[in-house]
């Protein structure tokens, strides 16, 4: 029997796509956050790191009631001609949606151990805001920035309860390799199962050795650079 690989690319692209979105949206908000400690922005800190630890099903449930057919945004996409719910778009939503919180965490924790002298040096020596950013903080907060990327990524490619209520699991449009794991154990194809799972732990550890790598490669650099 010959193995279907579709899932495969399709995970890639669906989590390639979630993670820029994640890493575009945390890093701006991330940013934005960074030192804000009234009480709005505690509450919406708080509604920002929710995906983080709400139930998939649960997750996906929250996307269905805002972008379904009868949802909030739902029916004002279907109006222009756009559908979400069941699309490749779908699966974006719903990994987009639970990686999000990693990448703006780690973004955010990147941003706030930026020594504060450094950047008020910045602005003594004449330097605009754009600048002071793109010399100062970004080299400092990079490491924690990349290991979120790398995070969002690795959540987004397994993602699977938010994906099957958002997406459904459609062969070839919307199954990604955890909805393969799952139907082929539905079906009683434990060696597929048992290889996409494969795949799978095989990613998860590539990411986090890479996480490793650079944080070490890193260290030495930032600790030279302050």
């Amino acid at each position: 029997m010959s193995m279907d690989l579709s899932p495969f690319w399709i995970s890639l692209k669906v989590a390639l796509t979630a993670t820029v979105i994640s890493f575009l949206l945390g890093t701006y908000i991330a940013f934005r956050m960074k030192g804000n400690l009234t009480k709005g922005s505690q509450l919406f800190d708080i509604i920002l790191n929710l995906p983080l630890v709400l139930p998939p099903t649960v997750a996906g449930l929250l996307l269905l009631m805002i972008f379904g057919k009868k949802g909030l945004l739902g029916k004002t996409l279907l109006q222009l001609g756009y559908q979400i719910i069941f699309t490749k778009e779908g699966a974006v939503l719903a990994a987009a949606f639970v990686a999000f919180p990693l990448m703006y965490r780690c973004a955010k924790s990147a941003f706030a151990q930026v020594d504060q002298k450094l950047i008020e040096a910045g602005r003594t020596l004449g330097m605009s805001e754009y600048a002071i950013f793109i010399k100062i903080i970004l080299p400092l907060s990079l490491p924690g920035i990349v290991s979120g990327v790398i995070l969002s990524f690795a959540r987004a490619l397994g993602e699977f309860g938010a994906t099957l209520i958002v997406a459904g699991n459609i062969p070839g449009v919307t199954q990604t390799m955890p909805l393969a794991i799952y139907m082929n154990l539905q079906s009683g194809n434990y060696q597929f199962a048992l290889l996409w799972s494969g795949i799978l732990i095989a990613f998860s550890f590539f990411m986090m050795l890479l996480i490793k790598c650079i944080t070490h490669r890193f260290r030495g650099g930032i600790a030279a650079y302050r």
